[in-house]
């Protein structure tokens, strides 16, 4: 039901309490799918809880988590730093803007796959080759969530800094940039969760490493509980990337509140 700001906030404490009433839910229905479905295709929990404890006391799942998180966050930070500044750009710029939003639109909707044969000519089976598919998955809604940002300041402010002399510069940096940065972090958000995505997609097409690699070792060797700690390993990694893109951005749109 709508109500006040105050009625449609929830509790952090409830907030709490029915994430693990849902998460308890969800191992029910996934024990009672491991009873009703051969377990060599879905374990147990336990069976899984004792896999994860296995590759963990070997090293191997660290191992691997470290080296996906350095393709994943080197692949993020370079989408991140030339996405932020073209989206700006395209959006102070209406003209430039209109001129090549068609072909960011266009390869945004351009499997990033396609370019993985073009990408390791190019640069190989190495890290670059990994950090260019992050990249190219995490860069699109960057831009686009920034320039809609900055496309949609608001009249009246902008309006009103006019009638009290500020200049162009003092506009978009008091009252167009703040008022973009929930589009600028949504962008981040939906960059991060199909940068990881990526990441999974170039440790499987390029030099097999990291959580990809294992993905690929026990998906071929049907060792299914292994093969499920690594896809709970990349929704953990997940979970984490955005919750902490959540918590930067309560904390930068304060001033909304």
């Amino acid at each position: 039901m709508i109500g006040s700001r105050e009625e449609r906030v929830a509790s952090p404490w409830l907030v709490a309490v029915t994430r693990l009433g849902f998460l308890l839910l969800l191992l029910a229905l996934w024990w009672i799918a491991s009873q009703l479905v051969s377990r060599n295709v879905i374990p147990t929990p336990l069976a899984t809880a004792e896999a994860a404890a296995r590759l963990w006391a070997d090293g191997r799942l660290a191992a691997a988590v470290l080296t996906s998180l350095g393709t994943y966050l080197g692949g993020f930070a370079l989408a991140v730093l030339v996405a932020l500044p073209l989206g700006i750009v395209m959006g102070a710029f209406g003209l430039l803007g209109r001129t090549l939003e068609i072909y960011v639109y266009a390869l945004a909707a351009t499997p990033r796959v396609a370019f993985i044969p073009l990408i390791i000519v190019l640069l190989g089976l190495g890290i670059e080759a990994k950090l260019f598919v992050v990249f190219l998955g995490a860069v699109m809604p960057i831009v686009i969530n920034t320039y809609a940002g900055v496309r949609q300041a608001d009249v009246d402010l902008v309006e009103m800094a006019h009638s009290v002399g500020a200049g162009r510069a003092q506009i978009f940096r008091a009252v167009v940039l703040p008022g973009a940065v929930p589009y600028i972090l949504a962008g981040l958000r939906i960059g991060a969760t199909i940068g990881l995505i990526n990441t999974v997609v170039a440790e499987l097409y390029t030099a097999v490493t990291g959580l990809g690699g294992l993905l690929a070792l026990y998906g071929n060797s049907f060792r299914m509980a292994e093969y499920f700690v690594v896809v709970l390993t990349l929704a953990v990694i997940g979970v984490l990337v955005t919750e902490l893109l959540r918590l930067l951005e309560a904390h930068l749109t304060r001033w909304s509140t």
